[in-house]
């Protein structure tokens, strides 16, 4: 049963960064202002990494990352609505719905780090990925604030 209770989890975990990869990469495509190109980048490739430790340290323990989860279906895609507003070229609109999956994906890590008898080479890695996540999220917070109008 752990073992089960922990592959969700950590699959939960690899469904979120994807979707973050995958808003941030399409948002420094279409967003114009340089610094959040930038920014954007950062993140994507952040995601992006966490995803290859995430999955490494999941082989090692035998536990197989799901091609597609069956949360999928039920997941909030964050990420979903940064299409049509980075047409709008909003920054605020952009950074607010950012901060958004921000917010989920704080909390999809804040979830994974209550997962019982979790082995220690995972839970050191949620631990240190948790704290760029939550440094992200208040990165993207504070640009949002400081493009209000």
């Amino acid at each position: 049963m752990e073992a089960k209770a922990l592959q969700a989890g950590l699959n939960e975990l690899l469904e979120t960064l994807k979707d973050g990869q995958k808003g941030y990469t399409e948002a420094l495509t279409d967003v114009e202002d340089a610094d959040l190109k930038q920014t954007f980048k950062k993140y994507a490739a952040q995601r992006s990494e966490y995803i290859t430790e995430l999955e490494d340290q999941m082989h090692k323990l035998n536990l197989h990352p799901e091609e597609e989860s069956s949360i999928t279906g039920t997941i909030h895609r964050a990420f979903i609505n940064l299409k049509g507003l980075v047409t709008s070229k909003d920054r605020h609109s952009i950074l607010a719905e950012c901060e958004r999956g921000e917010d989920y994906a704080k909390a999809a890590y804040e979830k994974a780090q209550k997962i019982q008898d979790i082995p220690a080479p995972i839970k050191a890695l949620i631990e240190k990925q948790a704290a760029g996540i939550k440094q992200g999220h208040d990165e993207i917070r504070d640009l949002r604030d400081a493009a209000k109008k």
